[in-house]
Parts: structure tokens; sequence; C-alpha cells
């Protein structure tokens, strides 16, 4: 099956969990109590927008690697939710060259990423498939093309917490779209104030 034709397929499932808040996406989890919700909106603050100490890498960059790992794992509510939230970013920098990396992503083609992005979407996907397949030689790979140990924490974190929060929307089966662009405003806000404004 086609990436769009199972985008359409799975907007029409319904939830499988009882219970949920009628919320699509994360936005279902995140609604369940008031202390998850501010955990898990937390979570992406720290690892997509916050400062890290040492890194190189953007706000842009990093959407891109929740993306990957989101697409790594087929879950479309988060990797068509952060694929908005990176162009976002991207549009408020002024990188609207970057755009088409993001259509990339999403059907694994990386080709046109720098070496460093390359190396570090490959240990996103690698940590976000099955962990214990990455290697040192994949880590001295992204550090050799200008990674920052700081880098690479960040992918194997973006990683490990994006394949919970895809875990999370596709164990619930939440409500999504297959509306791409129902993320946009969404994401402009993010963009602008982060996740847990």
């Amino acid at each position: 099956m086609a990436r769009d034709d199972e985008r359409i397929a799975r907007a029409q499932e319904a939830p499988i969990v009882g219970g949920l808040p009628d919320a699509p996406g994360i936005r279902a989890a995140i609604g369940l109590t008031p202390a998850l919700g501010s955990h898990l909106l937390g979570l992406a603050d720290a690892l997509l927008v916050d400062d890290f100490p040492g890194a190189s890498i953007g706000r842009a960059e990093r959407e891109m690697l929740a993306e990957a790992a989101s697409a790594e794992n087929d879950c479309f509510f988060c990797m068509d939710s952060h694929a908005a939230h990176a162009a976002a970013v991207l549009e408020m920098d002024g990188a609207t060259r970057l755009l088409p990396l993001l259509d990339d992503i999403k059907v694994g083609s990386f080709e046109k990423f720098s070496p460093k992005m390359r190396a570090l979407i490959q240990i996103t996907r690698v940590v976000s498939r099955a962990p214990r397949e990455l290697t040192a030689d994949a880590v001295a790979s992204a550090t050799t093309t200008g990674a920052t140990d700081a880098d690479v924490q960040l992918a194997v974190l973006i990683a490990a917490a994006f394949s919970m929060y895809n875990r999370m929307v596709d164990g619930f089966r939440a409500r999504t779209s297959p509306d791409l662009d129902v993320y946009r405003p969404r994401a402009a806000q993010i963009a602008e104030h982060g996740y847990s404004a």
C-alpha cells in the first residue's frame, strides 16, 4: 500500500482504547491527566526546543530527527506533525530552501542531506528500530562528519522518546487526519513558543 493510501486508511480507524480525550494523535495521551500532559510536553521541549549543552544542531534538525524516528516507526501522525513543525521552524528562520528535505525523510531518501545529518538520521533510525544494533562505527561516522557528542546524544534521545510517543499514538489508534494542512496552525505556534506553551 502506498504511503498516501496508508495515511488515508489509518485516518479512518477508530480508537481501540476507551476513555480517551476527543483529541488527535499524541494530544489524546497528553489529555489523559494534567501531570502526564505536562511531562510529555516538557520532554518534547527539552529535546526539540530548549538549549542542549554542546549541541550543534538546531531546532529544525531536531524536528527532522523526530520526523525520521516517526517515519521509521510508520507513525503517520507524528511523522506528518514533526514535518510540519520542522517546516514552520525553517520558514521562521528563512531557510525555506530546505523544505523539500522533509518529504525525503518520509520516503527514506537522505542523499541530499549533509553528511552530518545523514549520520545523525541513521543513528535515529537504528535506535528507533533496534537500539542494540547501533554500533560504535555509526557513532564514529557521525562525529567524523562534525557531529558533537551532544548531537549524537540528542539523536539517541529523540529516537527513544519519539518511539514512545509513536507507540502511544498507534497503540491507542488515536485519531489522525489524512490532510497534512491540519498540522500547520499548531506547528506555527510550536515554532514560536515551544510545545508546553
